[in-house]
């Protein structure tokens, strides 16, 4: 597990980031820096009400934060916690490229067994195949 991000957060974060929309204010926010509810809602498919809701649960998986300017209230990311997402992504990665690496080596080698032994049936009993 990578390194600040606990199990409870881990949960936090993957569903913060399964949804698309809540993905799509994510990338508007690292693209365009501190904005607000408004302008993102200008620049999504969805109403300002769902992006408040998105911005929420990115808030509460610490991948954004928000700051008071003036009467507005601007949105940004958290880059450290995005970053460590990034690590923990990585990491979860190179888990499932290892079951797979493993899964495919064990597949091979039950597709060569299954070959050898229909080649010895082959040999022993000629008159059946």
């Amino acid at each position: 597990m990578a390194a600040g991000i606990t199990v409870p957060a881990d949960e936090e974060l993957w569903s913060a980031i399964a949804d698309p929309s809540r993905r799509q204010v994510l990338d508007l926010l690292v693209s365009h820096g501190a904005v607000s509810a408004s302008w993102l809602a200008g620049r999504v498919p969805f109403t300002r009400q769902a992006v408040s809701k998105h911005l929420v649960v990115l808030e509460r998986a610490g991948l954004i934060s928000r700051r008071k300017q003036g009467r507005e209230v601007l949105y940004q990311v958290e880059a450290e916690r995005l970053d460590q997402a990034a690590r923990a992504m990585a990491e979860l990665a190179a888990q499932w490229d290892q079951r797979l690496g493993a899964i495919k080596r064990l597949a091979e080698a039950a597709h060569a067994e299954n070959k050898i032994a229909h080649a010895e049936n082959k040999t022993r009993n000629p008159d059946e195949h």
